[in-house]
Parts: structure tokens; C-alpha cells; sequence
């Protein structure tokens, strides 16, 4: 096995493995149209050979998955995502600290708006990585939840989190167990945990109720038991191609104060949205 290794699930969820900066393999994307995708880089259907293309141009233009990494981003991928949003809300002070998923650190502590956005705004769902010491020393390895492994485990961040005294604590996490294990953990009465979703094209209907019982903002991918659940219980979103859905009236407040800055309209709970062009085949 290579020492540096790293597992992603990209572009329609299709698995791709990057080693030692090459990519050496990659899997069937499970969604065939992206709009977003399309309209951006120009991709009119997810094939394999077009997920490679575009993580090959990650790894070119700002090393993805190498030392050559680069996390710091001022020019934003999308005005509205997850990592734009907390960035934000880290910006105006509303949150702390950002326990997020790098490629090559693990999972980290996130204080500098634009190091959230360089690490969370161009990238796919992390699977498992490797250590890079390069990237590590970037961010502090006083940061790194565990420098010898880059292990990913969002609950060790949290504790490390409130260990270092910040008390406005966001996560970006994919959908699993981890998220309601969170929920569940004895967390001091003066701190506040703010859980933020990404990565729910697939999921089952359980899955997402559970999502949104536990969590503050969604993003919904290409999820049809996402919208239909927002859909049903009217809750505020942006977006209509992707959109970003909130489960909390904290969310909605994250949410809002992004949008205020990119003199977007605000959230809104009017269903069905209309003139949308969805994810192809949503599920």
C-alpha cells in the first residue's frame, strides 16, 4: 500500500483513490447530470473518464491531495455552500471555530474564514487520508487532531475544541451515526454545537430525518428524501438547483448572514420552487 493515500468521493458520489499525487482509480459516478457541474466546468454527463478529468485539474491548479496544497481561498467556488456560509459566520464572529476534514491533516480546528473556505470550498467528501507534514505545519500541528495518522474523527475534534475554550463550535460532517453520537455527548452548558451536512446524495429516508432532527444547516445534493422532507415540513432553504436547506432557526441565521453578504435574497420557505433544473436522477 502507498504511504500516501487518499480515498474521495467525488463528482456524482463516484470513489476516487489519489496516490502520491496520481489518481489510481476511479469508480461509477451514481448521478449522470450535475447543473452546477455543467454550468461551471462545462460537464455535460458524469463518466468516470469526466471525474478523473476534473480531480486531475484539483490536483493542477491547487495541488488536491499533495504538499503543494493550497488552503487559503478568497474567491469562492460557489457564493452559497456550506464552507462559505460558516465562513462567514466565523468571519462576523457568530462561530468560533470550524472542526472540518482536510486531505493530508485529518480532521483540524478552523479559526481563519479563509483557510475554511481553502479546505472545505473546493473539495469532495473525504474518505480516508494520509499524513502530509507540509499541510499539517500550515495549519499548526497544535490544530491537527492527530498528526501521526491524519485520522477523521469529528467527535476527537469537538473535544479538542472545547478543550482550547471556544464555545460557538461548528462541524462539517457527512451523514452517519457520528451525527446524533454528538448530540448525545455531555457537552459543558456554555458551549454551542453546530452541525453542518454535506455529502447526502443517496441516503435513505431514516437517514434523513435524522439529519434533520440533529443538525442546523443541509445541504441537499442530489437527495431526493432531502427535498421531499424540506418539501414537507416547509423549511427554509436557498437555492433551487442545490439547495441549501435549514433544520434549525440557528441555521436559518448562519444562512441569512451569508446571503446579506452576497447581497443574495434571503432564505425562503415557498414550495415548490419553480424553474429548476434538478440533479439527473436524484436519489
Amino acid at each position: 500500500m502507498a504511504k500516501d493515500k487518499h480515498v474521495i468521493e467525488a463528482l456524482g458520489k463516484a470513489r476516487v483513490t489519489i496516490e502520491n499525487g496520481k489518481i489510481t482509480d476511479v469508480g461509477e459516478p451514481e448521478i449522470k447530470v450535475c447543473p452546477i457541474f455543467q454550468k461551471v466546468r462545462g460537464i455535460n454527463e458524469l463518466t468516470p473518464q469526466a471525474v478523473k478529468e476534473n480531480i486531475e485539474f484539483r490536483i493542477d491548479t491547487f495541488g488536491y491531495c499533495t504538499k503543494e496544497r493550497e488552503l487559503e481561498l478568497e474567491d469562492q467556488f460557489v457564493a452559497v455552500g456550506l464552507s462559505e456560509i460558516i465562513s462567514t459566520n466565523v468571519a462576523n464572529g457568530c462561530l468560533d471555530c470550524l472542526v472540518g476534514a482536510c486531505d493530508g491533516i485529518g480532521t483540524l480546528l478552523i479559526t481563519e474564514p479563509e483557510i475554511v473556505d481553502g479546505v472545505g470550498g473546493r473539495v469532495s467528501a473525504l474518505v480516508s487520508t494520509s499524513p502530509i507534514p507540509e499541510l499539517m505545519e500550515k495549519v499548526g500541528m497544535e490544530n491537527v487532531v492527530n498528526p501521526d495518522t491524519a485520522e477523521l474523527d469529528p467527535v476527537k475534534g469537538l473535544k479538542l475544541a472545547i478543550e482550547r475554550g471556544y464555545k460557538n463550535i461548528a462541524i462539517t460532517l457527512v451523514p452517519s451515526p457520528v451525527i446524533k453520537e454528538i448530540r448525545e455527548l455531555d457537552i459543558p452548558q456554555d458551549v454551542n454545537v453546530y452541525l453542518f451536512i454535506a455529502h447526502t446524495t443517496g441516503i435513505s429516508r431514516k437517514d434523513t430525518e435524522m439529519i434533520f432532527k440533529y443538525s442546523d444547516v443541509i445541504t441537499a445534493c442530489a437527495s431526493k428524501h432531502i427535498r421531499d422532507y424540506a418539501e414537507e415540513h416547509e423549511c427554509y432553504y436557498f437555492g433551487k438547483v442545490v439547495p441549501i436547506v435549514v433544520a434549525s432557526e440557528k441555521g436559518r441565521i448562519f444562512l441569512d448572514n451569508r446571503l446579506k453578504v452576497v447581497g443574495k435574497p434571503l432564505s425562503t420557505n415557498v414550495y415548490p420552487p419553480e424553474d429548476v433544473r434538478y440533479p439527473e436522477p436524484l436519489i
